[in-house]
């Protein structure tokens, strides 16, 4: 019995991320339709019988300002052009702070575990997700090239209730397109990633003068 529940196991997470290695070969060449983080928002919004509002516009890299790239660089993953979708480094420093403080302090996910996360689970915190999600993102990596996971993810991360992705970001935000984002600007919009419903740019003073910095540090 426990062999033929290992073995429809296997057969289920191969089926899965299978699916998953065709989806990103899509994504390589062509813009998703939907991810399961909207999905997600908007089966919540049925569920609590809310409005729901959905801002999404895909843009190409190019019309993505280059502050705001750099800022979500320097803000969520400043490795991400060194690691191969896990950033082991950051991992270790983590794990460290952890043990010293007696909890976990903080996560160390890498800008292509938040773009699988995006496109093919939900935000959920849980070590089952987290179990998936690294597979995922390796596969990712193998898959598409550097640029392409900044574009995707640029599209399509959320940054406000029913808002995905940084032309939305920019548009609802600052009344502009991503392409003219400034680079005070681009540095609020970086810090409200990790509570994207609730932070506001306008209030991120402080954690946008750390990104700032960090970005000046690298270079940018």
């Amino acid at each position: 019995m426990l062999k033929r529940l290992l073995r429809w196991l296997v057969l289920a997470l191969a089926a899965v991320y299978g699916c998953a290695a065709l989806g990103l070969l899509y994504l390589r060449f062509f813009d998703p339709w939907t991810t399961s983080m909207q999905v997600q928002r908007r089966l919540e919004a049925w569920a609590s019988w809310s409005d729901y509002d959905k801002r999404w516009e895909v843009v190409p890299l190019d019309r993505i300002s280059p502050h705001l790239q750099h800022a979500v660089i320097a803000a969520e993953d400043s490795r991400f052009y060194q690691h191969a979708g896990l950033d082991w480094t950051e991992i270790e420093r983590v794990v460290e702070q952890s043990q010293r403080r007696g909890r976990v302090t903080r996560g160390a996910s890498t800008l292509t575990q938040q773009l699988v996360k995006n496109l093919f689970l939900t935000d959920h915190s849980s070590w089952l997700r987290k179990l998936l999600e690294i597979p995922l993102a390796l596969l990712a990596e193998l898959i598409l090239p550097k640029q392409r996971i900044l574009e995707l993810y640029l599209n399509v991360v959320e940054w406000g209730p029913g808002v995905w992705g940084a032309e939305a970001a920019a548009r609802w935000h600052y009344g502009t397109g991503a392409d003219g984002l400034g680079r005070a600007q681009a540095a609020r919009l970086a810090a409200c990633l990790p509570a994207p419903r609730k932070r506001k740019p306008a209030q991120m003073d402080r954690y946008s003068a750390i990104i700032l910095k960090r970005m000046a540090t690298m270079g940018w």
